[in-house]
């Protein structure tokens, strides 16, 4: 297992238990990092703090699409870790309707709210963090994307777009950041069930395509998503950037 003693990360994107967060989380403590989580509204509050208390990790509400409430959550790893050596973006939402409906009813509100949530706070998210990295001489940035940014899934609509743009994000951050010794990567996960993934109309006839065409013949456990994840966290990946490292059994290699 990557050591990531004496190493301080902020988690955004924890929902519940069963999150992919989560299960960074879980592996980024067990490694020996001390943490910080963040939470969506009131409605996540309780869930996410519970959580924290089992890894001892500081818990700050953060509205992504807020800069004010970024800024807040920055000043408080400032002063309780003294700088950060890793991020995992793990924010990601898109309306309903705009999930639900053709792709060509995607609504501009529904696109703006996709793109800012989804991709966008990606970057803003990063930009808080880049002076915290600085401090420590580098850092790792971790988001988690989807194939269905690169190919058309039934009922992802909007967000395969978002996620188009957020891989297009994690290269143009790579490049820009990579002379401060800070990488930017993304993991590709197959189908979890997850809070986000219950959203998606016919989730279950993905995750039941997999097992049928994957070359491992069969889906991913959220536990190996989170462990690839954690080899990019950590110094064992300290010379790859820009990449979007897939986790879905091969999936994303097969044709017809």
């Amino acid at each position: 297992m990557p050591d990531l003693a004496g190493k301080h990360g902020l988690i955004v994107g924890v929902a519940n238990k069963r999150s992919i967060a989560w299960a960074i989380a879980q592996a980024a403590s067990n490694a020996g990092a001390r943490l910080a989580l963040t939470y969506q509204g009131e409605r996540l509050a309780e869930n996410v703090t519970e959580l924290a208390a089992t890894i001892g990790a500081l818990v700050r509400p953060c509205d992504v699409t807020d800069d004010r409430q970024i800024a807040d959550v920055a000043a408080a790893i400032e002063g309780e870790f003294g700088g950060l050596d890793f991020l995992v973006h793990g924010a990601a939402f898109a309306l309903k309707a705009d999930l639900d409906n053709p792709f060509v009813q995607t609504t501009r509100e529904g696109f703006r709210i996709a793109m800012d949530v989804s991709a966008y706070s990606l970057i803003a998210l990063t930009r808080a963090a880049v002076p915290l990295m600085e401090r420590r001489g580098g850092g790792s940035v971790v988001t988690l994307t989807y194939l269905g940014s690169q190919r058309v899934f039934t009922n992802y609509n909007v967000m395969g777009v978002a996620k188009a743009a957020l891989e297009a994000s994690v290269r143009y951050l790579a490049s820009d950041l990579g002379p401060q010794n800070i990488r930017v990567n993304a993991v590709s996960a197959g189908p979890i069930k997850t809070l986000a993934a219950a959203g998606i109309k016919d989730f279950s006839s993905i995750r039941s395509a997999y097992p049928e065409r994957a070359p491992l013949r069969r889906n991913v456990e959220v536990d190996e998503v989170a462990d690839a994840a954690l080899f990019l966290l950590s110094p064992q990946s300290r010379g790859v950037t820009g990449e979007i490292v897939f986790v879905d059994a091969g999936y994303h290699v097969t044709g017809v």
